[in-house]
């Protein structure tokens, strides 16, 4: 029976919408290997779900694998699986990731952020079609789809030798991109509307509505995170504001949010940010301006600096990310390894359970 739900998640009257949902009709039927690329929040796993979901495979797994989380020590593992006793704390065998997609589709979500070692051995397994276990010797045929996403320009990543090219080659069969939320303005309203169904119906929430001024700071925002940012600002305003209609106040946290990259801009002009400080101080017309100067300063105790703004930003960002790491590094646009320095360095607590940590075993 033709599944149509899943396509319908890919919502929208742009362009690129209606776009996209022809093209993945077009490609679901075909087994070719399908890279889906664009920023971070624009939906690449929804394309790729769709993909799966219209295609003969759909009564198969579909099993999703953030490359950008996995311990390179355990990829091998966790894709090809292990035999009992294959290392320590191996106390029984994993089938892994491959042939748990046994029939169906296997998404390897950022592939981007594979080592070149890493890319060798998914390289090998998708030229022989066959998996051998962490710690086996005989290959296990697999009957596998694999479809990619990745933020990166592979190409440029192939050029500076970060990724290998007959790995692309073998990924960029059919090549499928995503747009940022603010290349779509006229999809806006709609998601917006959509994602309050939503959130009503996933929170056991009343349905409100949302108002003209609402939709004015919507379509007015930039959404540097695209569709999810988006998402969690219709989860937010649903839940703390109050009223049945949404109106220009539910959505302040954007408005904060807007100012705090302001903020972190002026920190890149080309002035020093203390001379860009004081040049903004409005001193008085006297004979001795560094005497006023010194007389004013104090009036600014307090002032945050950068490290303070910046710590504050992977805070936000973490919490925004529900913790997961992965994803707050990618809206932050550095590596996990860059995150994970600056956590360090900033104190800053993570739960030891968030999604996106590995765990210590």
């Amino acid at each position: 029976m033709f599944n149509s739900y899943a396509i319908d998640h890919i919502v929208g009257d742009s362009a690129w919408a209606q776009r996209v949902r022809k093209r993945i009709l077009q490609v679901a039927a075909y087994d070719y290997n399908v890279l889906v690329t664009g920023p971070t929040g624009t939906g690449k796993e929804l394309v790729a779900r769709a993909i799966h979901a219209h295609s003969p495979r759909a009564a198969k797994p579909f099993i999703p694998v953030d490359c950008a989380t996995i311990p390179s020590g355990l990829f091998a593992s966790q894709l090809f699986g292990h035999i009992k006793g294959a290392f320590t704390g191996a106390s029984q065998a994993s089938i892994g990731c491959f042939r748990a997609a046994e029939g169906g589709t296997l998404f390897l979500d950022e592939i981007g952020e594979l080592d070149l070692e890493l890319q060798s051995k998914l390289l090998r397994v998708l030229q022989e079609r066959q998996v051998v276990p962490v710690g086996g010797h005989q290959p296990v045929p697999v009957n596998v789809r694999v479809l990619a996403a990745t933020h990166r320009d592979l190409q440029q990543e192939v050029k500076a030798g970060r990724f290998r090219l007959d790995l692309f080659y073998r990924l960029n069969v059919v090549r499928m991109e995503t747009a940022p939320l603010s290349q779509r303005q006229e999809d806006i309203a709609v998601l917006a509307q959509h994602f309050l169904a939503k959130a009503a119906v996933d929170n056991g929430l009343p349905l409100k509505q949302l108002g003209r001024s609402a939709l004015a700071v919507l379509e007015s925002h930039d959404w540097p995170g695209n569709v999810r940012e988006l998402e969690h600002a219709i989860e937010r305003a649903m839940v703390f504001h109050e009223g049945a209609t949404l109106d220009h106040a539910a959505f302040d946290e954007l408005k904060h949010t807007a100012d705090l990259e302001v903020s972190q801009a002026s920190s890149l002009r080309s002035a020093t940010p203390v001379e860009e400080e004081v040049a903004a101080i409005p001193f008085p017309q006297q004979a001795d301006a560094h005497e006023d100067a010194i007389a004013i300063l104090p009036q600014y105790e307090g002032w945050p600096t950068l490290d303070q703004l910046e710590a504050d930003h992977i805070r936000r960002t973490l919490k925004e990310t529900f913790y997961n790491q992965s994803a707050a590094a990618r809206l932050l646009g550095i590596d996990r390894k860059q995150l994970a320095r600056k956590i360090r360095k900033y104190d800053l607590r993570v739960p030891k359970l968030a999604p996106g940590r590995p765990s210590a075993r």
